[in-house]
């Protein structure tokens, strides 16, 4: 069977067992390091785009995306949710009031921020009606001072659902007693569970009965928006506010959350530029494993150069040697980090528990999340391809340069 000469010495050289076990360590140090570097970027690259989907989906889904809101209580809000609903980028909009107190149960004190909202409107632009684990948004009813807290929060107080809770508010009041804070007792009639930290933050409660507490007319402060893209919310937002009256103002995610987005943005970046820097690493020592290499067999290259052999053709057998080890080196690493991406999060999960770590208190959410994206598995695993393609010229040249009556006079 016909075989190229180039890629037929080139294979055999790579399988060969090399009288120099250094220069064969060299070349399987360089393998690992192309395998390790190219497994690690994909797992750190899949860690931070899954949390840049989390804070996208959940977190996102949760707060609001864009708001208009007024200096005045918006009695007529329905009129205003449908002039939102007509921007072609706007999926949903939905009243809100918005008051911050704290909740007490059982001697404990815990700081929250109270979201006034109708349950129907309030589907179209959030998520927590879809992580509900006990009741619904549902049971919010006006006049029954219902509220639904997120799971950190509830099981903080050792409370469940149908179980009473007080907020108290900033607002004194006076009493003959002197000034004492306002109380309400509400009923948890909905428990969510989003898995950040909105769980331990954040209430709900009908938008009629927010404004009984703030002792405001029936209304809402302002309409929340759900967008179809939610990097337009600062343009949308903008848009919708100039065709309206001048009391009223926009607001949008970018205030709220933009510096923790940036954030992973930065992070992202600079760990995918240092981890790179392994496969760069890796991708030298293939140069330095193949000018040994072409040291220790200048011999043979001088003999192969006396049959007929070209310096093209010398030149493509350590390319060929080189780029086997690129392939092999890349292809483990893929296929390891395809593995360690897809098990990261319940790997670190079993970790946490069993040697009961909290490895997640400094972020928004209280879990490690993968997300797996195929276009940076195929861009990591060409360029590594690419440059253990471009570590091999140097040595393959200098080989095609050997001169057949140099190598050989002390043989």
């Amino acid at each position: 069977m016909f075989k190229p000469i180039s890629l037929y010495i080139g294979l055999r050289y790579t399988r060969a067992r090399r009288s120099n076990h250094f220069i064969s360590f060299i070349a399987l140090v360089s393998m690992i390091g192309l395998t390790l570097g190219v497994a690690v970027l994909i797992t750190v690259l899949s860690v931070m785009n899954g949390f840049d989907r989390e804070l996208k989906t959940r977190v996102l889904g949760m707060v609001p995306q864009a708001t208009i809101s007024s200096t005045q209580i918006l009695t007529d809000w329905p009129e205003l949710a449908k002039k939102v609903e007509n921007n072609e980028h706007v999926t949903g909009a939905a009243p809100f009031t918005q008051l911050q107190g704290m909740l007490t149960a059982h001697g404990q004190v815990s700081g929250v921020l109270v979201t006034g909202i109708d349950p129907k409107y309030e589907k179209k632009v959030s998520i927590i009606q879809d992580h509900m684990v006990e009741g619904s948004i549902d049971n919010l009813k006006k006049g029954d001072f219902g509220i639904v807290l997120g799971k950190q929060m509830t099981d903080s107080f050792g409370l469940g659902l149908n179980d009473y809770i007080t907020l108290v508010l900033p607002e004194a009041t006076p009493s003959p007693a002197g000034v004492v804070p306002r109380f309400k007792r509400f009923k948890i009639v909905g428990i969510f569970s989003i898995g950040a930290e909105v769980d331990s933050m954040m209430a709900y409660i009908d938008l009629y009965d927010a404004s009984t507490l703030l002792r405001l007319p029936d209304g809402a402060q302002g309409v929340r928006m759900k967008l179809d893209n939610i990097f337009l919310a600062p343009q949308v937002s903008s848009e919708i506010v100039r065709e309206l009256p001048a009391n009223f103002y926009a607001s949008d995610w970018t205030y709220t959350h933009g510096n923790l987005f940036s954030a992973i943005q930065m992070e992202k970046a600079m760990v995918s530029l240092l981890l790179f820097l392994i496969v760069l690493v890796a991708a030298f020592n293939i140069v330095s494993s193949l000018v040994m290499v072409v040291t220790d067999k200048k011999a043979d290259i001088a003999i192969l150069r006396t049959l007929g052999a070209s310096p093209a053709t010398i030149t493509r057998i350590f390319i060929v040697q080189g780029t086997i080890i690129g392939v092999i080196g890349t292809v483990a690493g893929a296929i390891l980090g395809v593995i360690f991406s897809l098990s990261i999060s319940s790997i670190v999960t079993w970790l946490s528990s069993v040697f009961g770590l909290n490895l997640f208190d400094a972020y928004f959410i209280n879990y490690l999340p993968s997300y797996l994206r195929w276009q940076d598995v195929g861009i990591i695993v060409v360029l590594s391809l690419l440059l253990s393609f471009i570590a091999t010229i140097y040595p393959a040249r200098r080989a095609a340069k050997i001169q057949p009556a140099e190598a050989l006079r002390y043989e």
